[in-house]
């Protein structure tokens, strides 16, 4: 049985990221085990752990669209945007209507400016912008694109406002929410995240951390495994003659006479999906702009 593929996660609070690959690490024995997307200790959710041949997928799943179920606290701001951080200010968040909540969250759909909090991963100066933050610096972080799709209120219970965010690769759910008080004036922090999708991954088939222990501890775990290829459907494929996919196994690039889709539709993408005739997943192929080859840019070993 294979020992590629991913696990669809349903990370608890107070674990980190790193926590859960280690313990599929130290689990299954596979030395090449890394995830596609952190979420904070506090957050919950779907986390993709890639293992084996799976991890030279993780930058194409980073890019998947994400769902984020989040519960905002209005009239506090503090300094890591979240439940756990210092407060900072406080703020009357009493004459904030449902009405005029929306009105506001729609001023942060669409392609936005958003700067990190200070308490994240990002680098400054080569250094996480956290282990800063942390020494009482102030690391100075630059707003980035980002785009959301949608904002969904989902309820108001004042200073409790519950949203579904529909957003895309790198985006905070955090800076959304402190960006949203100071839009009101009252001040706001995250109060509490659930990632519910990624792609195709979703929560309500992740495996639970309890499920994946005991998996790993009796060894079924291998059961849980997802192919390799199962989020990368936005991808367009193709299959392969024998002859063409003994040439990408070793890692010569493809002329597109033979196939169709390569010459007539060149505007569907940079990349594609190559199988082979006996439907094995082969590679991820990416079009040489001057040369215009398809060369492999992913080659991976038949299972």
């Amino acid at each position: 049985m294979t020992r590629s593929g991913i696990l669809n996660v349903n990370k608890e609070p107070g674990w980190t990221s790193f926590q859960v690959v280690a313990l599929v690490r130290n689990g299954s024995g596979i030395r090449k085990v890394g995830h596609a997307g952190t979420l904070d200790p506090a957050a919950t959710g779907v986390l993709l752990v890639c293992l084996g041949q799976a991890t030279r997928v993780s930058e194409y799943l980073m890019e998947l669209p994400k769902t984020y179920q989040a519960q905002i606290v209005l009239g506090i701001a503090t300094d890591t945007y979240d439940a756990d951080g210092r407060p900072l200010s406080t703020g009357d968040f009493t004459g904030i209507t449902e009405d005029r909540l929306s009105v506001a969250l729609l001023r942060f759909v669409g392609d936005i400016q958003q700067v990190p909090p200070s308490f994240s991963a990002v680098k400054v100066g080569g250094q996480p912008a956290h282990r800063l933050a942390r020494k009482g610096q102030q690391p100075t972080l630059k707003a980035r694109s980002r785009r959301i799709d949608s904002i969904d209120l989902l309820s108001f219970a004042p200073p409790v406002v519950e949203i579904e965010v529909h957003c895309g690769k790198g985006t905070y759910i955090r800076s959304l929410a402190h960006d949203l008080g100071r839009h009101l004036g009252c001040g706001a922090h995250l109060g509490s995240l659930t990632r519910t999708q990624v792609g195709p991954f979703s929560l309500d088939i992740a495996i639970t951390l309890p499920e994946l222990q005991q998996a790993l501890g009796n060894g079924t775990w291998k059961a849980h495994l997802l192919p390799i290829d199962s989020g990368l459907a936005n991808i367009p494929s193709l299959t392969l003659k024998d002859d063409d996919a003994r040439s990408i196994r070793h890692g010569r690039p493809l002329l597109a006479d033979g196939y169709p889709a390569l010459l007539t539709d060149p505007a569907i993408g940079p990349r594609y999906r190559a199988y082979g005739e006996d439907g094995s997943f082969l590679a991820i192929l990416a079009q040489d702009s001057e040369s215009h080859l398809w060369r492999p840019e992913k080659v991976f070993t038949p299972i």
